[in-house]
C-alpha cells in the first residue's frame, strides 16, 4: 500500500508535530512498509486459532473480600495531638 505525503502531513498535524520535507518521505516509506507488513499477515491462515487476550495463559488472583473490625473512633482519636467534639482539631488556616 501506498503512503502519500498528503498522509504522513495530516497524521502529523493531529499529533501536532512540525516535520522537514526530508522526515516527511523517510515516514512515507516506514508507514508504507508497515502496512504491507500487516497486509501480509492477513494472507496467514489462522482457521482454528482461538482469539487471544494475552499471549500466556493467566488469570487475576483475587482475594476474599471479607469484613473487617474497624478500629472505632476511640482508639483512632488516641492518637491524634488535638480532638474536638469526636473530630480532629487542626490549626485554622490564615484569612
Amino acid at each position: 500500500m501506498s503512503i502519500s505525503i498528503k498522509d504522513v502531513e495530516h497524521v502529523a498535524k493531529l499529533a501536532r508535530l512540525a516535520l522537514t520535507e526530508d522526515e516527511k518521505k523517510l515516514y512515507a516509506e516506514q508507514l508504507a512498509r508497515i502496512i504491507d507488513n500487516f497486509q501480509e499477515l492477513e494472507s496467514v491462515d489462522t482457521t482454528g486459532v482461538e482469539p487471544l487476550c494475552h499471549a500466556l495463559p493467566i488469570s487475576n488472583v483475587l482475594r476474599e473480600d471479607t469484613l473487617l473490625d474497624s478500629l472505632g473512633r476511640d482508639k483512632l482519636m488516641a492518637n491524634a495531638p488535638a480532638v474536638e467534639n469526636g473530630f480532629f482539631r487542626v490549626p485554622k488556616i490564615g484569612e
